[in-house]
């Protein structure tokens, strides 16, 4: 079997551990706080989320830059230079155009290199939600798929990546322009917590509104009844924006209702955290599409 590396990127939000135990390439995406520009790594070594969200909180407005073709080139190669095929699962498209340039880059890149091969996977998932899905593309690699038939599972799979989250308010989510002003006219001064998803074209969208956390998160915990599939023996992904103590409320109430064998906490980096604020809970896992 031809030797290849999974590739993802840092607005998968996976922790730098697990990056590690799989040998998991992550293409560090950029952000620009305090008109410093920076990228986010898994081991946060440029700024950590702490820090960042504690910035926000006293006013900064970050923006996130999209990686360009060069930046994508420069990443990659190495790793064909080694003699290894790549195989990348990128962030959705109907949030970002990083799969055009990684595209344009893996095109110049085979020309340079005609001998390997560069797939580029268009994961239709953010966040946690992707990286609850590059989590089980890498065990589906530990486990000896190659890298023609981890494509085939990619595209078979990547609609039944189910994400579900709550935002303190969409404030920041208006800002960047991922959901419209309608959707923003959100009860903020009655505890209203907006509950979101990605679509089957992977945008997100506003799916519903909990008053108050608790009801949020129960309302999590019954959609993922709902569209768990085998859950008693999956690790799922609990994401959170510097809220640890969530998560963990979180992590028990699942554990309590028997919904998944492990869980995996994970921060949300800046580069998700610039357009969803501090707050932000996620609960994601494999299931079914509906």
């Amino acid at each position: 079997m031809r030797e290849y590396v999974l590739v993802s990127d840092t607005t998968a939000d996976i922790p730098d551990s697990v990056v590690q135990e799989f040998g998991i390439a992550m293409v560090p995406f950029g952000f620009t706080i305090d008109n410093v520009p920076y990228s986010h790594y898994p081991d946060e070594r440029e700024m950590s989320c702490k820090e960042f969200y504690d910035r926000i909180r006293k006013g900064a407005m970050p923006v996130t830059s999209q990686v360009n073709p060069r930046a994508y080139a420069d990443f990659l190669e190495p790793y064909l230079k080694d003699g290894k095929d790549i195989l990348y699962i990128c962030f959705t498209t109907g949030m970002s155009g990083s799969f055009q340039s990684a595209s344009i880059a893996a095109e110049t890149l085979m020309e340079k290199y005609p001998e390997r091969k560069v797939k580029v996977l268009d994961s239709l998932c953010a966040s946690v939600g992707e990286g609850v899905f590059v989590y089980n593309a890498a065990i589906q690699k530990r486990n000896g798929m190659d890298m023609e038939e981890l494509e085939k599972w990619v595209i078979d799979n990547r609609h039944n990546a189910r994400h579900w989250f709550m935002v303190e308010d969409l404030f920041h989510l208006k800002r960047g322009g991922r959901v419209s002003s309608i959707e923003a006219v959100v009860g903020s001064a009655l505890k209203i917590k907006p509950i979101l998803s990605v679509d089957e074209e992977g945008k997100l969208v506003v799916r519903s509104k909990a008053r108050g956390v608790n009801k949020a998160m129960e309302y999590l915990i019954n959609k993922t009844k709902e569209e768990g599939v085998d859950l008693e023996n999956q690790t799922l992904f609990i994401g959170n924006a510097d809220c640890p103590e969530r998560a963990e409320r979180l992590r028990e109430m699942l554990r309590e209702n028997g919904l998944g064998k492990d869980y995996i906490i994970c921060n949300i980096g800046p580069v998700i955290g610039t357009h969803v604020g501090p707050g932000m809970l996620a609960v994601t896992f494999m299931g079914k599409a509906v």
